[in-house]
């Protein structure tokens, strides 16, 4: 039991210290001291910085996974909305996973690629609510070629990096759930049909009103 909330520990200063300063500015000497232990203590439970990262990683996937598995939990567009808010928790609980995307890519491949995995997934969830909802009569048959596939793309990469462009551009609007949620919204917004219009009306602008992307 003491092993086991020591590694808890080592894990919880850890993810602190890298959503803080980036996991490429922290030091082992650094995790040790913040959780109070020595060097030796720590590297007993993790012999370098890389099992952490990849220890840390693999408890992040489950909870990616967890948000992935709530897919057309409801019939209407409060589905997307619930997960948004719960992408949106995820992204505040862990803005390095974010931050560090090209450290990950560089100097941690194997993880890269789990990443990946989730990412087609959740790409797939997203194209996968236009053809159900076009069925639905509330989205408007595909434009063009290819044109919900590219907007899928498009709702991943503004998850995605809703949090790196927003500490680039200095803004606080980072984590203000509501904008987030309005803002990819907005990239559905146009696709609506007059019966879609009215769904999002109803249950899903009263719920976003307030944030600085709403007029």
């Amino acid at each position: 039991m003491g092993e086991l909330n020591t590694k808890e520990r080592i894990i919880k200063a850890s993810i602190r210290l890298f959503n803080e300063v980036g996991i490429s500015n922290v030091r082992l000497l650094q995790i040790a001291a913040d959780v109070g232990i020595s060097p030796g203590n720590l590297a007993y439970h993790f012999r370098n910085k890389e099992a952490i990262v990849e220890a840390i990683y693999d408890d992040l996937q489950v909870e990616i996974s967890q948000i992935l598995s709530a897919f057309r939990i409801y019939p209407n567009l409060m589905d997307f909305d619930l997960q948004l808010m719960a992408y949106f928790t995820f992204i505040l609980k862990y803005p390095f996973y974010f931050l560090d995307l090209l450290e990950i890519k560089r100097h941690y491949p194997a993880i890269l690629k789990k990443r990946e995995s989730h990412i087609q997934k959740m790409v797939g969830q997203i194209r996968m609510r236009f053809d159900f909802n076009v069925n639905r009569g509330i989205l408007i048959k595909e434009p063009c070629n290819d044109q919900y596939d590219i907007c899928s793309e498009s709702i991943w990469v503004l998850i995605s990096f809703w949090m790196p462009q927003n500490v680039i551009r200095g803004t606080e609007v980072c984590t203000n759930e509501k904008a987030f949620r309005e803002f990819i919204w907005n990239q559905i917004l146009p696709y609506f049909t007059p019966e879609g219009k009215k769904e999002y009306n109803q249950l899903i602008k009263p719920l976003i009103i307030g944030s600085p992307y709403n007029k």
